[in-house]
C-alpha cells in the first residue's frame, strides 16, 4: 500500500492493523513525518516513510507490484494527483481515495448529468469508478465545511498509451471547455468537422451527451489511431 498524506497516522495504523504487507507513507509536512516515524518503531518491517511532495514523486518507484494507493487526499490537490495516477493506471491494482463529495461525484458521474465532465470521462476511461461511502463534516475533527466521499477506482486491464492519453486530455478540454456549444463549434480548434466525421459522431451534439466510448473514438481520431 502507498498512503499519501498520512498526517497523524490514523489511517496508517488501521492499514497496518488490517494486515497490509507493507505501507509506504508519503508526507510533505515534516511535522507529520516526525509523528509517523515514531510509528515505524512499532512496525519496522511493514512501514516506510518518505518526506516528499506526491505531486512531484513517482509513487510506483516506492514499492513493487501489486500495489494500491489508499489516501485521504488534500482537497486542494486531489484532482491533479488523480490525473497523474491515471496516467500510469496500469501500475496500480486499485486506488481507494477520499475526496470532497462534489469531486467524487464528478469522477463517477454518468452522461447527461450535472457532474459529468472531463474528470468523469478520463477517470472512467481508465478505470471502474464508484462511491463506496459518504461522510458528513461531523465525521472529522475539526469538521470541514463540506461533505466527503470515498471512491474506489479500479484500473481496467487494458490502458491507453501516453500519446492517446494526451489526445484524450486535449479532446475533453476542448469539448467541455465550451460545453454550451455544439461539438462542431467546441472542437473547431482541433479540426472539429473532420474529427467528428472520422469518429462518426453528430456535430450538433454537446459534450455532456457523449459516452466514454464515444470520447475514446474522438481521442483516437485526433491521434490518428484506428477506431475500435
Amino acid at each position: 500500500m502507498v498512503e499519501v498524506g498520512p498526517g497523524p497516522g490514523g489511517l496508517t495504523r488501521a492499514l497496518l492493523a488490517a494486515g497490509a504487507a507493507s505501507v509506504h507513507a508519503v508526507e510533505l509536512d515534516s511535522r507529520a513525518v516526525a509523528v509517523i516515524e515514531e510509528l515505524v518503531r512499532s512496525y519496522p518491517q511493514q512501514l516506510r516513510v518518505t518526506e516528499a511532495d506526491a505531486l512531484k514523486t513517482d509513487l510506483t518507484t516506492l514499492c513493487p507490484a501489486p500495489r494500491q494507493i489508499v489516501a485521504n487526499l488534500p482537497y486542494n490537490v486531489a484532482t491533479p494527483l488523480l490525473i497523474g495516477w491515471l496516467r500510469q493506471a496500469a501500475a496500480w491494482q486499485r486506488l481507494t481515495l477520499m475526496f470532497q463529495l462534489e469531486v467524487a461525484e464528478r469522477i463517477c458521474a454518468r452522461p447527461d448529468t450535472t457532474h459529468y465532465g472531463r474528470l468523469a470521462v478520463i477517470s472512467q476511461w481508465c478505470a471502474d469508478c464508484h462511491i463506496v461511502m459518504k461522510l458528513p463534516p461531523g465525521a472529522f475533527s475539526p469538521p470541514p465545511a463540506v461533505w466527503s466521499a470515498v471512491a474506489s477506482i479500479t484500473p481496467h486491464a487494458e490502458q491507453p498509451g501516453p500519446a492517446l492519453f494526451r489526445a484524450m486530455e486535449q479532446v475533453t478540454a476542448a469539448a467541455f471547455g465550451q460545453r454550451r456549444k455544439m461539438l462542431r463549434g467546441a472542437l473547431k480548434g482541433l479540426q472539429g468537422d473532420k474529427l467528428l466525421a472520422k469518429a462518426e459522431i453528430d456535430g450538433t451534439r454537446r459534450a455532456e451527451t457523449l459516452s466514454v466510448t464515444e470520447f475514446d473514438r474522438l481521442a483516437r481520431a485526433h491521434l490518428g489511431e484506428p477506431q475500435i
